[in-house]
């Protein structure tokens, strides 16, 4: 026997195991990937040498996807625009197949999706203008595969309720394939827009439909965003943007971008994003607080920013994200810092107008599969002082600690409160405790050791802005600062600006995200955030 026969090989060390797992599992997904590949029709060209109508349809060839040729935009219509008064006409949309539905072998019923509107398309076998093949080829394409139809429009004598554009259909003469979707996909768009309301009446009455949870919605956000009410909910997003900028632009404000990555915390406490900087240690901005008060002292007058937040707090609530989008204000004030409650009444107000009466349809996408009432507010926001929330509270049995902050049960039945006995689900609450507020927060003039001139705002019993009046003083800022744990070394630059004149300022921050989700009473922030990021989640 050799010596190579009877030695005992030792086993591989981890670095070699974890290859070899790494290997395995590259394996298993290429074999996944050519097996969705062998599942999906194979691609074809646009002409069928066997059929005479076959330049009428087909997998349209790469190469007449690579910007080959300049075609006039005006020439294609847009789902949306659908109507009666086009019966006739003919018409070339792009859209996404929603629901393939064939009827025989002469016939096949396609919902085409374009920006969350839909209409249905009847492809139907006729002598000289749709062949059997075509038919057979719309049957063969794949739920979300991206197509270019090109046909006439009709009006049916019934409304069709499958699709949004109920009044119309369009006769299908030319169907191509721009993109195909594999056939499976990880998870179904007419599952993913289902209300749990319909889920729970189907298993009442013995159906059971598939429920997507929300970390698979997450995982698979591209696919999940394709839903009506997603559609809606992101626009939504986008019409509170723009009027925040419109509404501020009109009251003088100026729009800045400040810096993500600062010296030292800008809130204080331990919820920050520490990180090397050439060198040097930095943070991700908490906010662009620091900055935007320092614009101020640049005689910017005033200021706002819609820019990215990021907090490392380990909270896994509803209502908390590690990065969020913040819409931040910051402003000079004469006398008082009811001059920023000002702004925020009005601003409020009219944006809660504009979407009431310009994301009717956006709404009640939403509304249709995450159901809720109309938020409460009134035309002038109504005010409390903290110790006047407090005093609610107390009445109805529920004790508060002395100049401690409100929790979340607090702030829900003080919600429920205010709206029984005033009637609005939207308004201010003022004159917090100083303990409980940022270092930059100005204390009041007549308890400067207790209270301080800040405030909150609510919606449907949670907090979506904290605001106050600034410390425009260097030296109390200094204290403010140690008090809070900050390093004043960090925040030097922004302490000096201070030191050459400083006017009078204040501000308030808002949470993007969290304002669409109390006002479209939701459950969780994450339905809010395009691409979430909590403590668990750095993906997609």
């Amino acid at each position: 026997m050799s010596s190579s026969e009877s030695e005992v090989q030792p086993p591989p060390p981890s670095s070699e195991l974890s290859k070899k797992a790494a290997k395995k599992e590259t394996a298993k997904q290429e074999k996944l990937r050519r097996k969705q590949e062998s599942a999906a029709p194979s691609s074809t060209a646009v002409s069928d040498d066997t059929d005479p109508l076959g330049a009428n349809y087909g997998d349209i060839p790469l190469v007449e996807l690579q910007s080959k040729t300049p075609v006039d935009v005006n020439t294609w219509t847009r789902v949306e625009s659908l109507e009666t008064s086009m019966e006739g006409k003919n018409v070339m949309i792009r859209g996404r197949v929603q629901t393939i539905r064939p009827v025989g072998k002469k016939m096949v019923f396609l919902v085409i999706r374009e920006n969350g509107y839909t209409v249905q398309c009847l492809v139907q076998s006729q002598p000289h203008l749709v062949s059997i093949q075509m038919v057979k080829f719309a049957a063969s394409l794949s739920r979300e595969s991206v197509v270019d139809v090109e046909g006439h429009v009709s009006v049916p004598g019934a409304a069709i309720k499958a699709a949004t554009q109920q009044q119309v259909e369009v006769q299908v003469r030319k169907l191509y394939c721009v993109s195909r979707a594999v056939p499976n996909l990880p998870i179904n768009i007419e599952d993913a827009a289902r209300s749990e309301v319909e889920i729970e009446k189907a298993l009442q009455e013995g159906e059971q439909f598939v429920r997507v949870n929300q970390d698979t919605r997450l995982n698979f956000r591209v696919l999940d965003l394709r839903t009506p009410a997603n559609q809606g909910i992101f626009r939504i997003q986008s019409q509170v943007g723009n009027v925040f900028r419109q509404f501020l632009l009109s009251e003088g404000f100026v729009e800045i971008h400040t810096p993500k990555l600062i010296a030292g915390s800008s809130e204080g406490g331990a919820a920050v994003f520490r990180l090397d900087y050439k060198g040097q240690p930095a943070c991700l901005a908490q906010s662009p607080q620091l900055h935007k008060q320092m614009s101020i002292c640049g005689d910017l007058g005033r200021v706002f920013e819609i820019g990215p937040v990021f907090r490392a707090e380990d909270s896994y609530t509803h209502r908390h994200l590690c990065e969020f989008t913040g819409l931040d204000v910051e402003m000079e004030i004469k006398s008082h810092y009811f001059e920023v409650m000002d702004i925020v009444d009005r601003l409020f107000v009219a944006l809660f107008d504009n979407l009431n009466q310009n994301c009717e349809k956006e709404l009640e996408a939403v509304r249709k599969q995450y159901p809720f009432e109309p938020l409460k507010y009134l035309r002038q926001t109504l005010r409390l002082t903290y110790e006047e929330g407090v005093q609610m509270l107390k009445d109805v049995g529920i004790e508060i600690e002395p100049f401690g902050d409100l929790n979340t049960e607090s702030e829900r039945k003080l919600g429920q409160l205010v709206s029984e006995k005033y009637g609005t689900e939207f308004y201010i609450l003022y004159r917090y405790p100083l303990a409980i507020r940022p270092f930059y927060t100005m204390p009041c003039y007549d308890n400067p050791k207790e209270y301080s001139n800040s405030f909150d705002v609510f919606i449907r019993g949670e907090e979506i802005i904290s605001g106050a009046q600034r410390v425009h003083k260097p030296d109390l800022l200094e204290e403010r600062a140690v008090a809070c744990g900050i390093d004043v070394k960090t925040i030097s630059t922004y302490i000096d600006s201070f030191r050459y004149g400083a006017p009078l300022h204040g501000g308030f921050g808002v949470g993007l995200e969290r304002v669409i989700m109390l006002f479209c009473g939701l459950n969780n922030i994450r339905k809010t955030s395009l691409y979430p990021r909590d403590p668990l989640r750095l993906a997609p």
